[in-house]
């Protein structure tokens, strides 16, 4: 019994700590418009790179990781005692991934995913998550696009694990976040084949907006 009751309690553990919109959270603790309302709508650090604070769109970033992170290095460091192993490891790492794209806090109105996915891969193996980070630099830099350079780095993380490490535990983990985030990018996908997709370090007009109506409001007169 407890061989399958304390996975499934790391997992939901894991999908309630991935269902912490920081994108959101963030946004509402520095003043910011809800990133859900301009751009492309979704609650992640690029979508937050266009209302203009970087500030607010690395510590999205940093938090959506860790998200990732955290469960993982958590089943590491204290499993093993309570019988979980690297299975267990994987599936609380899609589970923190599942949470931030359908996450309960939120009506289940989540981002696409690659800063968690990142984030658990780097947990689940410091190679193989060093090696897909460096495949989205590398595409994000030379086309500017942060949704093809997610894009490739989705196919390139499951094919470089097998070819390097073969059949294992995070496998299945690792393809089915690829898929997701690969379906979850369905409408870049359609921008970027237009031609219309955003680049980075541009800024939403919806938060241009908001941000000149909010600098442009009369401060109130001190007495």
């Amino acid at each position: 019994m407890q061989d399958i009751l304390y996975p499934l309690l790391a997992a939901l553990a894991a999908y309630l700590l991935g269902s912490l919109s920081f994108a959101v959270i963030i946004s509402r603790v520095m003043g910011l418009s809800d990133p859900r309302s301009y751009g492309s709508g979704n609650p992640g650090a690029t979508n937050v790179l266009r209302s203009g604070n970087k500030k607010a769109a690395v510590l999205t970033l940093l938090f959506d990781a860790l998200k990732g992170v955290l469960p993982v290095l958590a089943v590491h460091f204290w499993g093993e005692r309570l019988g979980l192993g690297e299975d267990s490891a994987a599936l609380v790492g899609l589970a923190a991934f599942v949470g931030h794209l359908w996450p309960v806090f939120f009506r289940f109105q989540g981002g696409k995913g690659v800063a968690t996915a990142a984030g658990v891969l780097l947990a689940l193996n410091p190679l193989l998550g060093g090696a897909t980070l460096a495949c989205w630099l590398a595409v994000a830099y030379v086309t500017r696009y942060s949704s093809l350079a997610a894009l490739c780095a989705a196919l390139f993380a499951p094919f470089f694990q097998m070819l390097v490490w073969g059949g294992s535990p995070s496998v299945l983990a690792v393809g089915l976040m690829s898929l997701l985030l690969i379906w979850r990018h369905e409408s870049n996908i359609k921008k970027l084949l237009a031609g219309t997709e955003s680049k980075l370090g541009s800024k939403a007009k919806a938060a241009s907006a908001a941000d000149a109506k909010h600098s442009s409001k009369p401060k109130a007169s001190r007495k």
